[in-house]
């Protein structure tokens, strides 16, 4: 547990729990929306999955925190607000980059999220990067050119290359993301900052899907079902269980445990899409996870 959280009160429920609820939760995600795909667009799915997840949150906060959300500063709405509209940017590249690439290429490279935080938190504390976080950098940056020589005799590559960076571009604003979550969930009950948050980030996806005219309506029952999973499940009990852990551990300690998911939703997509990993592409997610793991530990001992 983070050093930071001596003076913190101890939870009824334990942190580490909670983190692997989290994982196993978030997991599912790519799986959920691999089937949806099926019937309904990328931003059309991030939309409904966060403003079904905004509309489970809003009641309890009206009910229980409605004089802490009413009072809110105006630079920590300000602050809450920028990241949902990063979280909604995470939502509609990663989903997007499934599109055009595997599920294991793409929770890998989204999943470089400590990565991110690592270089992010610099900007911020003012710190300079440890030795560590530069050698992960080129660990990581070898592990994607590995991953790209793995597809380059494949026809498909090019789909593969802009999948592989909307996902990248996924996992910068959702470092943005973790490190503003950081910022306020010390200040702020979890029910009034994932409210504020998970609204703006419906607001703005619901915007991009009435800008760009995506179909809403007309999908499967078995396509609602996935949409409703995402919500509750992905959303709901993955990314509100980061957003509790928050307040006990460091931006870096959250992102860590995100390397749980590529490793489930690979073995996922294996059982169900019979997915697998060529042997470039292995050694190259290796590389990347161990670059992940060097840089959220050199920032957790900053």
């Amino acid at each position: 547990m983070s050093p930071t959280t001596s003076h913190l009160e101890k939870p009824a429920i334990a942190p580490q729990l909670v983190l692997g609820i989290g994982v196993l939760s978030v997991s599912t995600g790519a799986i959920l929306v691999r089937y949806a795909q099926d019937d309904a667009s990328s931003l059309a799915i991030a939309a409904y999955r966060m403003g079904a997840a905004f509309l489970v949150v809003l009641i309890p906060t009206l009910v229980r925190h409605r004089g802490e959300l009413l009072s809110l500063p105006r630079r920590d709405l300000g602050l809450a607000t920028l990241s949902g509209l990063a979280l909604a940017l995470h939502f509609a590249t990663w989903i997007s980059s499934l599109a055009f690439t595997s599920v294991a290429n793409s929770v890998v490279l989204v999943n470089t999220i400590p990565l991110w935080v690592g270089l992010l938190s610099p900007l911020v504390t003012r710190e300079r990067l440890a030795k560590a976080t530069i050698a992960s950098i080129l660990l990581s940056v070898g592990g994607t050119i590995i991953i790209g020589l793995g597809l380059e005799h494949d026809s498909q590559s090019t789909r593969h290359l802009l999948g592989g960076s909307l996902a990248v571009v996924g996992a910068i604003s959702a470092a943005v993301y973790i490190l503003i979550g950081r910022n306020l969930r010390r200040r702020h009950s979890l029910l009034v900052y994932v409210t504020v948050c998970y609204g703006a980030a419906a607001m703005f996806l619901w915007l991009g899907v009435l800008v760009t005219r995506q179909p809403v309506s007309g999908f499967s029952g078995s396509t609602w079902l996935c949409l409703l999973a995402l919500a509750l499940v992905s959303q709901i009990l993955g990314h509100t269980s980061y957003n509790w852990a928050l307040r006990y551990f460091s931006a870096s300690m959250i992102a860590i445990s995100l390397l749980g998911e590529p490793v489930l939703s690979t073995v996922f997509a294996f059982l169900l899409f019979h997915e697998s990993l060529t042997g470039l592409q292995a050694v190259g997610a290796v590389l990347i996870l161990a670059g992940i793991f060097l840089a959220a530990r050199a920032e957790s001992e900053t």
